[in-house]
């Protein structure tokens, strides 16, 4: 089956924009948590107009991205575990960057470095073949037909990310969604620069051990999770 890729998206959000994810605001922040988006965000924050290896310190190697990283137990727990990976992290919702900032002001890690925003910036900044992993877990699933449009796992996004992930590099996605899981695979399955590196059904259906559980994984799944890991292949882009 064929699919006809969009146009691509601009380097900045506007108007026109697509838009991929919910709200961007939520309860009301502890002054706790007002604090650290004022004074630990600043000292983190992730700028995509600027060289990203030049972001982190020189003991950092490679670069990961998380692109809506919810409340940042995943993230913090890669960036604990592989001191010498640039994590960065892309979250729109407010209250889930202030829950990140919370664990990394009780166990500080360098590593770290945090995009309040669309993390398709952040993509779209990217040099070619500049990350060694990708981490798309449970994003908002957009269950109605019409709004298939806006999950964020288009044609489109894998060619921008066949660009950016080096070869050999990982792309993890996990949802609970019934329809996603299909709708994903269809895609990534179709396109010729990435391939699956499942075996077996628990290949997918098992939590690999380096892919720690999430709050929301605890709290609000809603079905069976699916944990798909493809592989950038070696093909050469034309």
């Amino acid at each position: 089956m064929l699919f006809k890729a969009p146009m691509s998206e601009p380097a900045h959000p506007d108007r026109h924009r697509q838009k991929l994810y919910g709200r961007r605001k939520g309860p009301k922040q502890s002054p706790r948590q007002a604090g650290l988006r004022r004074t630990l965000l600043a000292e983190l924050a992730f700028d995509p107009a600027k060289d990203a290896r030049s972001q982190f310190s020189n003991d950092v190697r490679e670069l990961w991205l998380e692109i809506g990283f919810g409340a940042g137990e995943h993230l913090a727990w890669q960036a604990e575990h592989h001191s010498d990976i640039g994590l960065i992290g892309a979250e729109p919702y407010e209250m889930g960057v202030a829950k990140l900032l919370t664990k990394l002001h009780e166990k500080p890690l360098n590593n770290v470095r945090i995009y309040e925003g669309d993390g398709r910036d952040i993509i779209a900044a990217l040099p070619d073949a500049s990350l060694g992993r990708f981490f798309l877990l449970f994003p908002d699933p957009w269950p109605k037909t019409r709004h298939h449009k806006r999950r964020f796992l288009q044609i489109a996004m894998l060619d921008e990310l066949a660009r950016v992930l080096k070869p050999g590099a990982e792309l993890r996605f996990a949802t609970d969604d019934k329809s996603y899981l299909p709708y994903a695979l269809e895609r990534l399955l179709f396109h010729p620069e990435f391939e699956w590196l499942a075996q077996g059904p628990q290949d997918w259906l098992s939590r690999p051990a380096d892919w720690p559980p999430t709050r929301y994984e605890t709290k609000a799944i809603k079905g069976p999770p699916a944990f798909l890991r493809f592989r950038r292949t070696d093909k050469v882009r034309p």
